[in-house]
């Protein structure tokens, strides 16, 4: 069990909180969902929780078999956390929080995180099957890298790390921006304009992924 304050509730839904329940947990697990970090990443992602809180969450989740930590091969010969295959299956739960909160009547006001960014932009793409396209992107937010391959006008891929092959497109921006621009084509036209936003590449790919998110 990943934490010992139970709720002694046999209902699933209460056994599910007795695992991911505790303040963090979830974030940790959003943090993971485009693919393994280091704990040093997991405190640029999570800033507002202390090194002692997230390590003691770590120890949490590892021991609940949500998440396991293993060392990567030479040279890097570093150790990371990933998540388990099960949990891997909180993607969708996670997502679905992101769309209720996205609706809170107050939004929230406070910075967002490349990672966070990122699940929004998977969560809210359209599949266009009548207009397809296939495109490679490098999304560069500062000093962070993501893949997102389109494959047919269906998002086939969205990971962390720069792409295996050369990409189609390189974009170029920060968290908060592509949060912000997502969903909205005169805050991107006035991000690019403020150079807050740069399309590198096939131009009209990276405006067709951005046409194809809706919030």
């Amino acid at each position: 069990m990943a934490t010992n304050r139970r709720y002694g509730d046999g209902c699933a839904i209460a056994t599910a909180l007795d695992y991911v329940g505790e303040r963090w947990a979830l974030l940790i697990v959003r943090e993971l969902l485009l693919g393994a970090k280091r704990f040093t990443d997991l405190q640029d992602g999570l800033p507002g929780a202390g090194s002692k809180v997230l390590a003691q969450r770590l120890r949490d989740l590892e021991s609940g078999g949500v998440v396991l930590r293993r060392t990567l091969p030479p040279p890097a010969s570093s150790q990371v956390y990933e998540l388990t295959e099960w949990g891997a299956r909180l993607d969708g739960i996670v997502v679905a929080l992101g769309r209720w909160g996205a609706d809170a009547p107050e939004p929230s006001g406070d910075p967002v995180g490349a990672d966070s960014a990122m699940i929004r932009l998977r969560s809210f793409f359209g599949a266009q099957p009548a207009h397809p396209w296939t495109a490679t992107y490098e999304m560069r937010l500062g000093r962070y890298r993501f893949t997102i391959r389109i494959a047919d006008g269906q998002l086939a891929e969205v990971s962390r790390g720069e792409p295996r092959e050369r990409p189609d497109t390189v974009i170029e921006t920060d968290p908060g921006t592509l949060n912000d621009i997502l969903g909205a084509d005169r805050a991107r036209t006035k991000a690019i304009k403020d150079g807050r936003l740069a399309i590198t590449g096939d131009d009209q790919a990276g405006h067709r992924l951005f046409d194809a998110v809706r919030s």
